[in-house]
């Protein structure tokens, strides 16, 4: 929680750890009655939400079983957006974020599910303003973005949390301490792949490997094109960008890797306590300067960490995946989306030891990570002055970054180069130490008007 001045006594920060006495009257603090399933009014936070037509509206249902919903805002006033309006009635309904910024001063919270270009600049503004702030995955559109959103957390002391809800799970929590066990031994590989954008079979999530559309139809009344584009180089509205299609175009979104890598390379960042990679290398299908590739494969050496050795992490997208393995039981086979890990004594494929063997004789430990109690609810917690939540920026930044390095090295522009040679990162001195022009999409030049 940001620290206020002594002079000023907030509705968040008159109710502390302890009951306080004011002309005779008792007032007893959320954490002494929450076991009553009792939450004060006062105590409740005035959260906002910016982006309600996809994942936002999720994350708005789950904050308002406990809290107060007063805003809401979409460059999109149509479909879901409509429904997300109806449902929360009593809140102010807005298509710009800054002007609701601006109106309603009681904010405390803030939550941005908006397309992936928009990410860094709605909660760097409202981290600014001392809002805490949800984003959802991928927290941002370039590393520039990641590193900075971090830092900016950091700086104004609000709580934030990144939208990958599975590192709530308690099954993540299980197989980090399998891995910590040493069940399968030390792990020098994982792959994890994805269908996304598509699986080349039967389903298409969103087009990637395509051209721009020549048409400029007209944009539809309920649509704010001009802030929808935002920071993105201006370009005339077609429905092949929104809604939802817009994940696959360089401008907005992140693509296949952004879109699934910071639920999917979670829990394997924790369980084998990585960081930043060495190294980035990529192959893929035709790259051109609009689209991420319709498939691709992006590997990472990273260094070795406290006891464990160095590790080689490799992701597959669009239908791709890895040739089948040894010791899968009867039947089994390498689903459309999964996780593998490889070590010396054994492997695990998404939640199963292998071989059948090893699983068998293995006896687990005794659960040792706690529970959490709710993603969105890690980060209210966090609001009200408890721990950080689980992905807060200073872990989402990290893992960001590291997802979105895999994307530089998809660029058209660096592809040919990649067939002789690997792109040497380095963290601190933030830049590519062999391949220099690649720093360039590190970040991108915000259209005029719109600034970090």
């Amino acid at each position: 929680m940001k620290q206020k001045s002594s002079k000023t006594i907030t509705r968040r920060g008159f109710l502390g750890t302890s009951a306080v006495t004011l002309a005779g009257l008792t007032i007893i603090p959320r954490q002494a009655v929450a076991g009553l399933g009792h939450i004060a009014p006062s105590d409740k936070l005035n959260i906002a939400a910016v982006g309600i037509g996809g994942m936002g509206r999720n994350n708005v249902d789950n904050v308002a079983k406990t809290e107060n919903v007063i805003a809401l805002c979409d460059v999109d006033w149509s479909g879901q957006t409509l429904k997300v309006f109806e449902k929360y009635p009593d809140a102010k309904r807005y298509k710009d974020y800054r002007v609701m910024l601006d109106q309603q001063k009681e904010i405390d919270a803030v939550i941005v599910a908006t397309s992936d270009h928009t990410h860094a600049v709605i909660s760097m503004e409202s981290m600014r303003r001392g809002k805490h702030v949800f984003t959802q995955k991928p927290l941002t559109h370039t590393v520039y973005e990641a590193r900075m959103l971090a830092k900016a957390a950091k700086e104004y002391k609000v709580a934030t949390q990144m939208g990958n809800q599975g590192q709530a799970g308690d099954g993540p929590r299980r197989l980090r301490e399998m891995i910590w066990d040493g069940v399968i031994g030390p792990v020098r590989e994982v792959h994890v792949w994805t269908d996304r954008p598509n699986n080349g079979l039967f389903r298409v999530y969103w087009p990637q490997g395509v051209t721009r559309p020549a048409e400029t139809p007209a944009s539809p009344e309920y649509l704010d094109w001009d802030l929808f584009i935002g920071p993105a180089p201006v370009r005339p509205y077609n429905p092949a960008y929104h809604p939802f299609k817009w994940r696959g175009w360089w401008d907005f979104g992140t693509g296949a890797l952004g879109d699934i890598g910071c639920h999917s390379l979670d829990p394997i960042f924790r369980a084998l306590k990585l960081k930043y990679p060495l190294t980035v290398q990529a192959v893929s299908t035709l790259v051109n300067k609009e689209t991420y590739p319709s498939g691709s494969i992006v590997r990472y050496e990273f260094p070795a960490r406290e006891t464990m050795p160095p590790v080689s992490l490799t992701w597959y997208d669009g239908g791709l995946r890895p040739l089948l393995i040894k010791d899968l039981d009867p039947g089994m086979k390498m689903e459309a989306g999964g996780t593998l890990y490889i070590g010396d004594k054994g492997k695990i494929l998404d939640d199963k030891i292998l071989p059948a063997s090893l699983r068998e004789s293995y006896k687990a430990p005794e659960p040792s990570i706690p529970s959490s109690p709710g993603h969105e609810e890690e980060w209210i917690l966090a609001c009200k002055g408890g721990a950080p939540a689980g992905s807060d920026f200073e872990w989402a930044g990290p893992l960001t970054e590291t997802v979105l390095l895999g994307n530089i090295a998809l660029r058209n522009e660096v592809k040919e180069k990649l067939a002789g040679e690997v792109m040497i990162w380095d963290a601190d001195k933030y830049g590519f130490s062999n391949m220099p022009e690649a720093d360039q999409f590190l970040h991108c030049e915000y259209r005029k008007g719109w600034t970090l």
